[in-house]
C-alpha cells in the first residue's frame, strides 16, 4: 500500500487576467516566484490565465503545448523544483477554430506530467451575461488523475522509505467542472488524494456558490481542493469573484485570498485523508447496485 507523504505545502494564485498576454505571463511567473519563495511545493494558476477578454482575441491566444510560452512555465517549474498546475490555457487544435481548455500539470524537472482538458463547458445565462464557452472550446472526454511516486524527497514518519513515503495522487479540474458530482466521485475512484480547480468563477454565481461548492466536493469526496480563480473584470461583461482557496478533507477552508491579486498558501496534513476517510467511511459504505435499482412512483389522481 502506497503511503503518502505527511504534509505538503500548496499555494493558488490568485490573477486579474486581461488581453495583454505579455503582462499576463509576467504576473503569473512573478507570483509563481512568490508562492516557491514562501515555500510553496504544488502551485496552482487559475483558469485561462494567458488570456481573457473578447472573442477575436482567442484566435491569437490559442497555443500549442509544446510550444515556447508553456515552456516558460516549464523552465519555472524546474527552476524552482516544484509541481506546478499552469492553471488552463487556450490550447490549439490543428484543423478547428476551437480551442481545448486544458490545465496542465509540470514536474520539478520541467517535463509535462499530464493535461486535462475541461469536460463541461461553461454556456449559461447569469448575471445579465450570456456566457457560450462551447462557441470558442470543445469539450475533453478524460477524467484524468495522476499518481505521482517521487513527491517527496524524505520519508515519511514511521520508517518508511523515500519511494513508499512519495507517492500522491493528484486529480485534475476546471472551474465549471465544480458543479459536476461525478467528476469528484470518478477522480476518488481514481484514487486521488488533492483535486486542483483553476478557476475563472464568475461574481454572480461566486457570491453564493463558490464556497459552498468547493467544500462540498472537498466533504463528500474526503479530499484536499486547492482553487485558484481569477478575480476582477476582464473586459465587456466577464469579472471573476476570487476568493481562491485551500480546503481540507473534513471541509474546513485552511486558506483563501484576499481580494485582488496575490497569493494564498497552506500546509496540506495529507495524512488527514486516510483519518477522515476512517472516522466517516462515506465513500466505503456507498451502495452503487442500489443507485442504479431506481424507481419513479407516479401517485397521481
Amino acid at each position: 500500500m502506497d503511503v503518502i507523504p505527511e504534509t505538503l505545502r500548496a499555494a493558488v494564485v490568485q490573477m486579474n487576467t486581461t488581453e495583454d498576454v505579455d503582462a499576463n505571463v509576467a504576473t503569473a511567473l512573478r507570483l509563481i516566484d512568490e508562492s516557491a519563495a514562501r515555500g510553496a511545493r504544488l502551485i496552482v494558476l487559475p483558469e485561462k490565465f494567458h488570456y481573457l477578454g473578447d472573442r477575436a482575441g482567442v484566435a491569437r491566444a490559442r497555443l500549442r503545448l509544446d510550444g515556447v510560452l508553456m515552456g516558460r512555465f516549464a523552465e519555472a517549474a524546474r527552476s524552482h523544483c516544484v509541481h506546478l498546475v499552469a492553471g488552463s490555457v487556450w490550447e490549439e487544435v490543428p484543423g478547428e477554430e476551437r480551442t481545448y481548455n486544458t490545465s496542465v500539470l509540470f514536474a520539478p524537472d520541467g517535463s509535462r506530467l499530464a493535461f486535462y482538458r475541461k469536460i463541461h463547458m461553461f454556456d449559461v445565462d447569469v448575471g445579465g451575461h450570456a456566457y457560450r464557452e462551447s462557441d470558442d472550446c470543445r469539450g475533453g472526454d478524460q477524467v484524468v488523475a495522476v499518481t505521482i511516486r517521487d513527491w517527496a524527497s524524505a520519508p515519511a514518519g514511521g520508517g518508511a522509505t523515500a519511494a513508499e513515503a512519495s507517492s500522491l495522487t493528484l486529480g485534475l479540474s476546471v472551474c465549471y467542472d465544480l458543479r459536476f458530482p461525478e467528476l469528484y466521485r470518478a477522480l476518488v475512484d481514481l484514487g486521488a488524494h488533492v483535486v486542483t480547480l483553476p478557476s475563472a468563477f464568475t461574481t454572480t454565481t461566486g457570491r453564493d456558490h463558490w464556497e459552498v461548492l468547493v467544500r462540498a466536493r472537498a466533504i463528500e469526496n474526503q479530499v484536499f481542493v486547492v482553487a485558484a480563480n481569477q478575480y476582477g473584470k476582464h473586459g465587456p461583461g466577464l469579472e471573476s469573484y476570487g476568493r481562491s482557496m485551500i480546503v481540507d478533507p473534513w471541509g474546513l477552508v485552511l486558506a483563501q485570498a484576499a481580494d485582488g491579486e496575490g497569493i494564498a498558501a497552506a500546509d496540506l496534513d495529507l495524512g488527514s485523508v486516510s483519518r477522515v476517510r476512517a472516522a466517516v467511511p462515506s465513500l466505503a459504505n456507498r451502495a452503487p447496485d442500489a443507485y442504479e435499482r431506481r424507481v419513479l412512483l407516479d401517485r397521481g389522481s
